[in-house]
Formats: C-alpha cells, structure tokens, sequence
C-alpha cells in the first residue's frame, strides 16, 4: 500500500507499543490518532507530538471514530469475564475503515504440551484471559465481514524491549518456577512487533491470522535468568512446581499452566518481514546500550 497522509490512523490503546508504531508511521507522513483512557495518558502523547482521543472504552463511545481508515487496536480486554465488551463499543463507533489490525495473545490457543504450532492449530484457550482475547477476534472478523472491512489478527506472545523489562520484579528477589519444570514460552522484540504492525496494515494480504514470535522459544525461568544476568542483579530463587501455587501470583501461574512453541514461517514469508532481534541474545542487547 501506497503511503497516504490524507489517510488518517487511529491507534486504540496507544500505549507501550502504540507509542512505537505511531513513531514508525511519523517518519512516512502519516497523521496518527491516538485513542486513550486518561488524561495522563493523553498529556504523555500530546508530549510527543500524537493526536489524542479521551474515552473510556468501558463505555458506549461517542461518534468520534468515523473518519479513520486504517485503525490498530490494541487496547486490552476488561479484566475479568469471558467476553471483550471494549471491542463491542469500538466496533459499534466505527465507520468504515479500510483494515483494522488486532494484537490479540498466543494464550488463544491454550496448552499445546510443548508442541510446535502454526496458525492452523485450533484456539483452545485454558483461561479467561485467553478466552476474551479469542472472543475479541470472533467479533472482529464476524464484523468486518459483515461491513466489508480487512482484517489482521497478531497472536503475540511476551514483549520485550526497553522499559518492558521485569526488573522491578528481580530487585524484590520474587521466585520462579526451577527451570527443569518450567514450560515452554515464546516471546518478540518491542521494535519488531511494532514493525510487524505497519507490515501489516501495509500488506496486499488481509483476512488472515498470523502468530507473532522471533521463532526461538525459551521458558520463563531462563528469560528472567538471562534478564537479570544482563543488568547485573542477581538471579531469582527458584521453587519446585508443588511449592509454586502458595508462592507465585494468580497471574505468573496462569503464564505456567501453558506449554507451546510457536511457528513464525507465515509471518516472515507472507509478510516479508526480518526481525531485528531474532533471539533474546541480540535484544536483550538493545535493552542496555546507552
């Protein structure tokens, strides 16, 4: 796709990774519309040059939304629930867009016992954060049949990057799961997946999932091991899998109960991408140069 700025963007939810892609879109003329819940929120975009929307996506959104032609959605689902009502009020204030880009989550496709998956495996999430985020895709492509929009779904795993890093979780010394126990997780580089993003919106495929990974799968345990090692803390104890449940929070177990390695061929093939940082060596890397 040609680059247009008279082709305005919206991202929803431009946080973290929005920042990235507004920044990559900013340097091709684009003007960049970003969608956000506070007002903190809105001063830090605004500090940055990006068009802010203030809106509570818990809510039913005023007609605000129409004039977007290509739209990155990236805000999370509510926290508890099986549904994604946030995608539903979206949905229901848009007009028509031309394609609208999804980061949704690898934990769609549940527990695959450590097995190598493509995105022909089914979705069968194991918990309610898996089964919103695969609700929200449901809505999305159902929708954007029905008004003739494209549509991209990124099943994304962990990111990384700068200032996504769980330091503050090494400086309290909080355990893990031993490493002998701990199942397989996948995780992309900040800066690639914010490329990913653009590559996506910009290719002549559409209608398609693709998943999301530098295609070198680890675990959990030697992901915070290799983090601590690169900014010179110490490595966190660890514990065994039947001490883990009086130990580790509700959220760090829900990330162990799923074991899977994701396949990334469609993803560098279809959309002729090449990653940045390929492995967790080269990026962690980039996370600590000055």
């Amino acid at each position: 796709m040609e680059d247009k700025p008279d082709n305005p963007v919206l991202i929803v939810g431009c946080g973290y990774i929005g920042r990235h892609v507004a920044t990559l879109l900013g340097k091709r003329g684009r003007a960049v519309t970003g969608l956000v819940r506070s007002a903190a929120s809105a001063g830090d975009l605004a500090g940055i040059g990006i068009e802010t929307l203030q809106s509570d996506l818990d809510l039913d959104l005023p007609p605000l939304l129409a004039g977007f032609r290509d739209i990155f959605y990236f805000a999370p689902p509510p926290g508890d629930g099986d549904r994604d009502t946030r995608m539903t009020h979206v949905l229901a204030a848009l007009g028509a867009p031309r394609r609208i880009v999804y980061i949704s989550t690898s934990a769609v496709y549940g527990d695959c016992g450590g097995a190598w998956i493509d995105e022909d495996q089914p979705a069968n999430p194991t918990n309610a954060r898996g089964r919103r985020r695969l609700d929200a895709e449901r809505q999305l492509s159902t929708w954007a049949q029905a008004h003739g929009v494209q549509w991209i779904i990124l099943r994304v795993p962990g990111i990384y990057g700068p200032g996504k890093l769980p330091l503050a979780r090494l400086r309290q010394g909080l355990p893990v799961l031993r490493e002998e126990e701990a199942p397989y997780t996948n995780r992309i580089h900040a800066e690639d997946l914010a490329a990913i993003c653009v590559a996506a919106m910009d290719s002549d495929k559409a209608d398609t999932v693709y998943n999301v990974s530098d295609g070198h799968p680890g675990n959990m345990t030697d992901y915070f091991f290799r983090v601590a090692d690169a900014a010179g803390l110490p490595r966190p104890p660890v514990v065994a899998r039947d001490e883990a449940d009086a130990v580790l929070s509700a959220g760090m177990l829900s990330f162990l109960n799923d074991s899977r390695r994701m396949r990334n061929d469609r993803l560098l093939n279809a959309l002729g991408i090449e990653l940045q940082y390929p492995d967790l060596e080269s990026g962690l890397k980039s996370c600590f140069t000055d």
